[in-house]
C-alpha cells in the first residue's frame, strides 16, 4: 500500500491496529509517549513496565475466544510466540462442572471458544515483540502527540493531513495519509476535533462498579488447583470475584465493588483485608492457600470505569475524514466483561477491511462507523443493560430488608432456578451460552432459539429436589457474615446515603 499511517498509542488498540494494517501492506509508524518496554522477559516486563497510559496494565485479564480468533486466523506466528512465552489456552471443556463432563460430546467448533490467559504484560510485551519484526512497522517511543494537521472543509467535516508532535528533538508536524488514535481512554482526538469546531455525538454512564487486583505465584512443586471444584469466579451480591490463571506460574485475583459500598472500597485496598476477602471465598481460597502460592504484588485499584459510545457520523456525514479511533477512545466498556482488548482487536481489522474496501475518505468513515456499529453495538447494549441492573441490585442489598417486585422476582428465579442449573447441567446449552460470552455472535442469540429456550424452560419447570445437584455451590458469606469477618460496619454505608429497609 502506497499510504502511510500513523498510529496513536502501543497499546492494544495500537498494537493491533499496527498487525492489522502492517501485515497487509501498509507503512505504519506507531507513536507513543512512553519509554520502550524492558529488555527482559515476562517477569521484567510485569515489575518494571511503565506505562502512563494504560491504568488497568496490572490488572487481571482473560483473552476472550474471538479475540483468539482474531490472532489465530490473522497472524498464526504470533499465536505461536505467546504460548511459547507461557500464555495459557483455556478450552471449553475446562469450563464444565463434573456433572456436565459426564455428558460432555467433543464437536469440532468447542477449539473457537478457547480463551487466552496471561498478565496483560506479557500479551502485550509478546505482541509488541511480534510487531517489532514488521519489515513494515515501526515504534517510537518518547513521542508525544500535541494535536492533529488539518483543516474543516466547506461541508464542515475535519479533514486529516497528520499530527503535531514533540519528543527529544522538539516538536514538528508529521504527514500521513491515514491517522488512527489508539490512546485509549485518554485520546484526545475528540477534544481536538471540539476546539476545530467539531462536535461527536456521545453516550456514558457510569459502571457503577471499582476493580481491586493482586497477584500471586505458585510456590515450588505447586500446580493450580484442578479445575471443577468451587467456582473461581461469581457474583456474591455484594463482590464480584474472578480467579485468572496468568503464565509462568502465577495469577491474579480481582474484587469488583460496587461504587456505592464505600465502606468495602476503603477497606479491601487494605492487603490483609483483600487477603481475608479471598480466605472467605471457597472457590478462592484454595487458589491462594498460603502452601500453594504466596502473593507478589500490592493491590492494586481501578475506578472512574464508565461505558461510552461515540458516533462519528451524523446524519450520513462523517465528522472527520482520514482519521479514525480505535479501542477506548471511541468504545468503552466495563472491564468486568473481558471485552476491552476484543473490541480492540476486532475494530482494527474491520478497519484493515474497510480501508482495503474503500477508497474515497467519506465512504471509509461512513463504513467504518457501520461496521463497528453492527458488530459490537449489540454487545455495548447488553453490557450497559447489565450494568444497570447491577447497580439497582447493589442499592438493594445494601439497604437490606426490602422485598422485591414481582418482575424482579420473577427475574431471579428465571436466572436462579432455569438458567443456572440448565447451563451447569448441559454442555450443549452452555455452548450455545459461550459462543455469545465469547462475542462469536450476539449475546442474547443463543436464547431466541425455540430448542434452547425450551430446555432451560423445562430445567425451570422442574422440581427443585430433582435439579438440586445442579445448582451452584454457596459462593460465599452474605453480607452481614462478610462485614462482622472483616471488623467492618455493615450498616455504615445505608446510614450515610440515608437507605434504610422499606424505604
Amino acid at each position: 500500500m502506497s499510504e502511510r499511517v500513523l498510529v496513536v498509542g502501543a497499546g492494544m488498540a495500537g498494537l493491533f491496529t499496527a498487525l492489522a494494517l502492517g501485515a497487509s501492506g501498509w507503512q505504519v509508524d506507531v507513536l507513543e509517549r512512553d519509554p520502550p518496554a524492558p529488555e527482559g522477559g515476562a517477569d521484567d516486563a510485569f515489575e518494571n513496565w511503565a506505562r502512563r497510559g494504560v491504568g488497568h496494565l496490572r490488572h487481571s485479564h482473560a483473552f476472550l475466544a474471538r479475540l483468539r480468533r482474531v490472532i489465530s486466523d490473522n497472524h498464526p506466528g504470533l499465536l505461536d510466540d505467546l504460548r511459547a512465552a507461557g500464555v495459557q489456552e483455556l478450552n471449553f471443556f475446562d469450563g464444565l462442572t463434573p456433572h456436565a463432563r459426564e455428558k460432555y460430546r467433543p464437536m469440532p467448533e468447542d477449539s473457537q471458544l478457547t480463551v487466552l490467559t496471561s498478565r496483560r504484560t506479557t500479551l502485550e510485551l509478546v505482541m509488541r515483540r511480534y510487531v517489532e519484526r514488521m519489515n513494515s512497522v515501526r515504534i517510537h517511543s518518547g513521542v508525544n502527540v500535541t494535536g492533529l494537521l488539518g483543516e474543516v472543509d466547506e461541508e464542515g467535516r475535519y479533514v486529516c493531513r497528520g499530527l503535531t508532535l514533540e519528543d527529544a528533538d522538539g516538536r514538528r508536524e508529521e504527514l500521513a495519509d491515514i491517522v488512527i488514535d489508539g490512546a485509549g481512554r485518554l485520546s484526545q482526538t475528540f477534544e481536538w476535533l471540539e476546539e476545530a469546531g467539531i462536535k461527536v455525538a456521545e453516550e456514558s454512564e457510569d459502571a457503577g462498579i471499582l476493580y481491586y487486583t493482586r497477584h500471586w505465584r505458585l510456590r515450588p512443586g505447586q500446580d493450580e488447583p484442578p479445575r471443577g471444584g468451587p467456582p473461581a469466579a461469581g457474583d456474591i451480591g455484594f463482590i464480584k470475584y474472578g480467579v485468572f490463571p496468568a503464565d509462568n506460574g502465577c495469577f491474579s485475583i480481582t474484587l469488583a465493588v460496587p461504587e456505592i459500598e464505600e465502606t468495602l472500597r476503603q477497606a479491601v485496598m487494605r492487603p490483609e483485608t483483600f487477603d481475608r476477602i479471598c480466605q472467605l471465598i471457597p472457590g478462592v481460597a484454595r487458589w491462594t492457600d498460603p502452601a500453594r502460592a504466596e502473593p507478589i504484588s500490592k493491590v492494586f485499584g481501578m475506578g472512574d470505569l464508565k461505558s461510552r459510545w461515540r458516533d462519528t457520523v451524523t446524519d450520513g456525514k462523517p465528522a472527520a475524514l482520514n482519521l479514525f479511533v480505535v479501542g477506548d477512545g471511541l468504545v468503552r466498556t466495563n472491564p468486568l466483561y473481558g471485552r476491552g482488548c476484543s473490541f480492540a482487536a476486532v475494530e482494527a481489522h474491520l478497519l484493515r477491511d474497510v480501508l482495503i474496501a474503500h477508497k474515497p475518505p467519506a465512504a471509509r468513515a461512513i463504513a467504518y462507523r457501520d461496521v463497528v456499529q453492527a458488530e459490537l453495538r449489540p454487545f455495548y447494549d447488553s453490557m450497559r443493560f447489565q450494568d444497570r441492573q447491577a447497580i439497582k441490585r447493589a442499592r438493594q442489598t445494601l439497604a437490606g430488608g426490602q422485598q422485591p417486585g414481582f418482575r424482579a422476582l420473577l427475574a431471579r428465579s428465571f436466572a436462579n432456578d432455569a438458567l443456572a442449573p440448565a447451563l451447569r447441567s448441559d454442555p450443549a446449552l452452555l455452548r450455545e451460552f459461550m459462543r455469545g460470552f465469547h462475542m462469536l455472535e450476539p449475546s442474547n442469540d443463543w436464547l431466541k432459539r425455540p430448542a434452547n429456550l425450551a430446555k432451560v424452560l423445562k430445567v425451570w419447570a422442574t422440581p427443585r429436589p430433582a435439579k438440586v445437584k445442579h445448582y451452584p455451590p454457596r459462593l460465599g458469606p452474605r453480607r452481614p457474615e462478610m462485614f462482622e469477618a472483616l471488623g467492618l460496619s455493615a450498616t455504615a454505608d445505608a446510614e450515610r446515603l440515608g437507605i434504610a429497609p422499606g424505604r
